[in-house]
């Protein structure tokens, strides 16, 4: 029996998918990669009977990097990226995706690929298939063996006519994904490492790990620092407006509004006012009663989803697009990702809405609204992509519980107000005449809510009250008086407003849009402020102003979207994928030289801005080469820096840095550190020189003491090493130095054992276990407090053979994340039995009585 390999985008979509195409007869194993899953099922394909097998990819398999030594930031000039050599590689190598793939398709005669139907999952069904091709019994490259599945829901009915109506990968759109990540990855890290060498070598308060620069980042920044000089240079002017009150017969008042607005001339102004001040009557010259429409909305996009979700809902773009994604993948609502604002001919508008009338929160609109009958649809922009994003099922509160209940509600009145009467209101005017001055009055009265019972706040509020006037009616005109004002500035733009600037300028696609966004908040180049505004940081208005300064291109939007446009002629196939590449490269490249040859010019507005490394930060520790106090920059990126020597030592991120205990390394005379990630955390020595300048072939920039194989150092890892890890293959357990919470810690993963509570003393032994090879450890309580048996105080043991010792440990992970060191240790264990020679069983054993 023939095979046929399906994979979707994500394990959840790769279950839905399996349990409709299956009937819900599938049978679901782990895959090898313990991410993904593996559902199988006989059925007919092509006529023929096969075995179906659905898996998934967690995303993209490969993302684009530099080869090899292009990656080291010291060794490497930046301009040399423009032209270096690219590789793929794994874009999550711990899950091992490629080989997974393989594995899976080993034997396999067709193929049919399940991901999302935009250009990121074409660029993926491309990468799949160079991970099966190998496996396959067939030529992937072939038309009948690779198929493609184009659906925008997660139902029966779609996901079950995707089936019969595959079609061939989109190879042009692919490679437009791949033009995109090149010129994103070549411009991107030239600027960004230039400009975060240069900056963060000469000023200590920029307070941002990066100084990064993107085609689309930074042209979003842009918008946001070009409303901030508006409102910085903004000048108020002072005008005058002239308001009368008129009463009628029953003693309402009506408030009359100037025909002429207001004047600049205060002297005009009271002109105007000693014109009619004296004049006590108001007469109506003209009365006039007009129906107007609020309209309904037009179908729902993701530019609008993301707008309502910032504006209406106070969700951030990035947090909005996440919910509504696995909204989607569990098939609540449809494919969230569309620029499209116009129903296909052939949707079925009235099988959708009734799925809704037995919802307890607008039933009654929906019930009302197919007894009726629906309103056709404004004709809204047909963007060729998907459907517009619509509900595809019923659910409750209780179902989808918090923000994805507040999406999953907003979708779905969105959808039901897109088939309802538009808002009808009535607008009488009455105009006056006081003297030779004109002045009106207006109120609105409803007609028919329309829409807005369902989108109610949209709702129209209380009728306004409206007189029944006729010409040449008389009312008593009083309270003449003029009032003073001033012109405001404008506001910071809100999310919602930089995401429809980004739409208009072409900054982005509706995918990456909240990512852009995100990306400037997360560098703190602006901070988002009530109302979910975005203001600019002095760091990100003095790089904008600098940019200007040198090349405003490189910060204008028109840049971006020409470049744009060029890649959407890739993906229609109107366009050489190499020739788009190389040109807009050299664009760049030449960009990238002048603004190297031009920074001064922006490096005199930080000067104005920032401090300098020598007058930030606090005095720490002394400098194994002059021996003066280095200065501790706690600011993002935190490092150490020797105003004498003029040298700056990286230290691990997001956690703290203290003395530890004055001690001094042995190699360069430079005092020795203690980074913490707090007391749930873990925590290590470190040397600050050591750390950024390796000392052994075996050691790599950002190791720690934990990870340091010097023979003898007390610090080291051959001194404080325990035994290999119980879950990682290279790390080491180390003594962890945060005494009195006494903790072996891994130097590579994020393991952590308690070890020995209310201890007063735990050393790592130089004698070695003679079962499983690891060193023994000595613990010393005092006494009355001690929790080793028949009341000892000290004992000396293998934390793993000694029975006494088993309820004196508790594995967990580290609580926060993991700084430098940690991610990359390594080490061996001394004495002649090395971690790895323990006994398997042995460290099944310890795994199961530490959990």
């Amino acid at each position: 029996m023939k095979v046929v390999l399906m994979v979707a985008e994500k394990p959840s979509l790769a279950q839905n998918l399996a349990n409709i195409l299956s009937n819900g007869k599938c049978n679901t194993t782990k895959g090898s990669n313990g991410a993904c899953s593996v559902h199988e099922w006989n059925g007919t394909f092509k006529n023929e009977p096969v075995r179906f097998r659905m898996t998934s990819v967690c995303g993209h398999v490969m993302s684009l990097d530099f080869t090899g030594k292009y990656n080291n930031w010291d060794k490497v000039d930046p301009v040399e990226l423009f032209s270096c050599p690219t590789e793929k590689k794994e874009a999550m190598p711990r899950l091992k995706m490629p080989a997974f793939l393989g594995m899976e398709a080993r034997g396999c005669d067709y193929l049919v690929l399940w991901l999302d139907c935009d250009k990121e999952g074409e660029n993926i069904c491309f990468e799949v298939m160079s991970c099966v091709q190998p496996f396959m019994n067939g030529d992937v490259c072939s038309p009948q063996v690779t198929y493609r599945a184009r659906f925008s829901a997660i139902t029966d009915k779609d996901i079950k006519a995707a089936m019969l109506n595959l079609v061939r990968p989109n190879e042009n759109e692919s490679r437009s994904v791949d033009a995109r990540q090149e010129l994103d990855l070549r411009i991107g890290c030239a600027f960004t490492r230039f400009q975060t060498k240069y900056f963060q070598g000469r000023y200590g308060d920029l307070d941002a790990s990066l100084i990064s620069y993107g085609p689309c980042q930074t042209p979003t920044l842009g918008f946001c620092v070009q409303r901030h000089d508006e409102i910085q240079t903004f000048k108020p002017e002072t005008y005058w407006v002239l308001r009368v009150t008129a009463s009628t017969e029953e003693g309402r008042e009506l408030p009359l509004e100037w025909k002429r607005v207001r004047s600049f001339e205060k002297e005009i102004a009271n002109m105007f006012l000693h014109g009619i001040k004296e004049i006590k009557e108001a007469v109506v010259i003209n009365v006039q009663a007009k129906e107007k429409l609020k309209s309904r909305p037009v179908a729902l996009n993701t530019v609008e989803l993301m707008r309502v979700a910032s504006s209406g809902l106070g969700m951030g773009p990035h947090h909005a697009m996440q919910i509504a994604e696995r909204l989607y993948t569990q098939g609540y609502i449809s494919y969230p990702r569309t620029e499209t604002t116009s129903y296909p001919e052939n949707f079925d508008l009235i099988g959708a809405l009734r799925q809704q009338q037995g919802s307890s929160k607008w039933g009654e609109e929906v019930r009302a609204l197919l007894a009726n009958g629906i309103n056709k649809p404004k004709k809204g922009h047909d963007a060729g992509d998907h459907p517009p994003i619509t509900p595809l099922r019923h659910a409750t509160e209780s179902e989808l519980e918090g923000d994805m209940w507040r999406i999953y509600d907003y979708v779905t009145r969105h959808f039901i107000a897109t088939l309802c009467r538009d808002c009808r209101y009535l607008c009488t005017t009455a105009t006056f005449q006081i003297g030779s001055e004109t002045f009106s009055y207006s109120g609105n009265t409803l007609v028919d809510a329309g829409y807005t019972e369902v989108m109610h706040w949209q709702a129209f509020g209380k009728d306004e009250f409206v007189p029944v006037l006729k010409v040449d009616d008389v009312l008593k005109a009083h309270d003449h008086r003029l009032v003073e004002c001033q012109t405001s500035p404008p506001d910071y733009l809100t999310e919602a407003e930089v995401i429809t600037l980004m739409e208009k300028h072409g900054i982005g696609t509706d995918a990456s849009i909240p990512v852009h966004i995100n990306n400037i908040c997360q560098r703190n180049y602006v901070a988002v402020g009530n109302g979910r505004k975005l203001i600019p940081t002095n760091l990100g208005i003095v790089l904008v102003h600098g940019y200007q300064k040198i090349d405003p291109e490189l910060v204008l939007p028109t840049m971006r979207s020409a470049v744009e446009e060029q890649l959407n002629l890739i993906a229609v196939g109107r366009a050489d994928f190499h020739a788009v590449l190389a040109h807009t490269t050299e664009i760049f490249r030449r960009k990238f030289q002048y603004f190297v040859r031009s920074i001064e010019a922006m490096d005199q507005l930080f000067e104005v801005n920032f401090s300098s490394l020598k007058a930030s930060g606090k005095a720490l520790s002394r400098c194994g080469k002059c021996r003066r106090y280095m200065r501790y920059i706690q600011a993002k990126p935190a490092r150490l820096h020797c105003s004498h020597c003029d040298d700056t030592y990286a230290l691990p991120q997001n956690g703290t840095v203290r003395i530890y205990r004055e001690l001094k390394c042995p190699l360069d005379d430079f005092e020795l550190l203690s980074w913490s990630s707090g007391h749930r955390g873990k925590s290590f020595p470190l040397c600050p020189y050591c750390y950024n300048h390796p000392p052994f072939r075996d050691m790599k920039k950002g190791f720690g003491c934990n990870s340091c194989t010097h023979p003898t150092c007390a610090y080291g890892v051959n001194s404080t090493g325990v035994s290999g890890c119980v879950e990682c293959e290279a790390g080491v357990l180390v003594l962890d130095p945060a005494a009195p919470r006494w903790k072996l810690t891994c130097n590579r993963c994020d393991v952590i054992i308690n070890i020995f509570e209310d201890a007063s003393r735990v050393t790592v032994c130089e004698r070695a276990c003679d079962a499983c090879g690891a060193q023994l450890l000595c613990v010393e309580y005092r006494a009355g407090r001690t929790r080793l048996p028949a009341a000892l105080t000290e004992m000396t043991a293998c934390l793993y053979c000694e029975p006494s010792f088993a309820a004196l440990v508790e594995k967990h992970r580290a609580v926060t994340s993991r700084g430098g060191a940690m991610s990359r240790g390594r080490g061996r264990m001394r004495g002649a039995r090395p971690s790895k020679k323990q006994p398997k069983d042995k460290m099944a054993q310890l795994a199961a009585y530490f959990v």
